[in-house]
């Protein structure tokens, strides 16, 4: 099976839940599973802004990027965290290699127009034969959320929408994302176990889901309507359900299903 993980940067602050994830990786891969591992690394991003003395705002749960911010997240994402999170699977006993999107030309992106939030892109091309590379030689790849653009800058992408493009262009079986909160909530904060996407619009409308599950929800429909067949977020404390995702069934998190 194919499979694209996206685990949040909140998830990646935890040093005890990176290294839960990473036990997974090998037993995956053992299993006969392709990987794409998608991370972002807001939390560490904005912690490391403030220190420098730089102020951060969002819209619609995407940061607003001028050139010193996507400078700096191209020293967070692409430098730390990618490279934290390689040793991790590394030291769990699976090759892995850790990219950004302009890596191989893996993901090519262009400004995103409405809104302008300076540089952020959206993902307009995946190199697949890049990343089946990899996969032949039993590398799995780590991809931090970055993407050139077609005029050479590179562009801050939200990591959702880009495990999402990701997963559409692998024709991945699944799409995971591994997150700090225990699923999506309705109003009385209980967690959805099977959210249809028809009725995201108006959880959006009447504000049941803020912040940064906007764009994540926004990405897990684009997912399952562009093809891929199953969409799951679940919490990264529970990822040792990963290697029976396919075969067991699990009780936490949210999937999302297109009827």
């Amino acid at each position: 099976m194919k499979l694209v993980l996206k685990i949040g940067g909140a998830a990646l602050d935890d040093k005890e839940l990176v290294k839960k994830f990473a036990a997974t990786i090998p037993s995956l891969c053992q299993e006969g599973h392709q990987l794409v591992i998608v991370h972002g690394g807001g939390a560490a991003l904005s912690r490391t802004l403030k220190q420098l003395g730089c102020e951060t705002s969002f819209v619609n749960g995407l940061r607003v990027t001028d050139s010193h911010t996507r400078d700096v997240a191209m020293m967070v994402l692409a430098g730390q965290l990618n490279k934290q999170l390689v040793a991790s699977i590394g030291a769990a006993g699976q090759p892995a290699i850790g990219l950004c999107g302009g890596d191989l030309g893996m993901f090519r992106a262009a400004k995103k127009q409405s809104p302008d939030l300076g540089f952020v892109g959206e993902i307009r091309s995946v190199n697949t034969d890049a990343i089946q590379r990899l996969w032949a030689g039993g590398i799995v790849p780590v991809v931090s959320s970055l993407a050139l653009g077609f005029d050479g800058e590179y562009y801050n992408v939200n990591a959702d929408q880009m495990a999402s493009a990701c997963a559409v262009a692998c024709g991945a079986h699944a799409l995971i994302y591994l997150t700090d909160v225990s699923g999506v909530k309705d109003a009385e904060g209980t967690v959805i176990r099977w959210l249809d996407v028809k009725a995201i619009p108006r959880m959006v409308e009447q504000a049941t889901v803020t912040g940064g599950m906007l764009p994540k929800l926004e990405a897990c429909t684009s997912a399952l309507k562009k093809g891929v067949t199953r969409v799951r977020i679940l919490p990264a404390s529970s990822a040792e359900v990963l290697p029976g995702f396919f075969t067991h069934p699990i009780d936490c998190g949210t999937e999302v299903i297109a009827s």
